[in-house]
């Protein structure tokens, strides 16, 4: 398994692409090409997620729901 700093340079690497609207994504000598922004968004998440784990930490997503009835 790769080491936190390379899991945060690959998280980086997406985001500051994600950010530029660019598809591809280049680090550590490698290069990827995303088909879209929504790809990169879930590359990201798997980081977040890999990086969390690594550090021993979890991740905790909440949703909320509200609703009324009628207006």
């Amino acid at each position: 398994m790769a080491t936190i700093a390379e899991l945060k340079s690959r998280r980086e690497a997406l985001a500051t692409s994600r950010s530029s609207g660019v598809a591809r994504v280049s680090y550590d000598g490698k290069t990827v090409d995303y088909r879209s922004l929504a790809e990169i968004d879930r590359a990201i998440e798997v980081l977040d997620r890999d990086i969390a784990t690594a550090e021993g930490r979890k991740i905790i997503r909440q949703v909320r729901v509200i609703t009324t009835k009628g207006l």
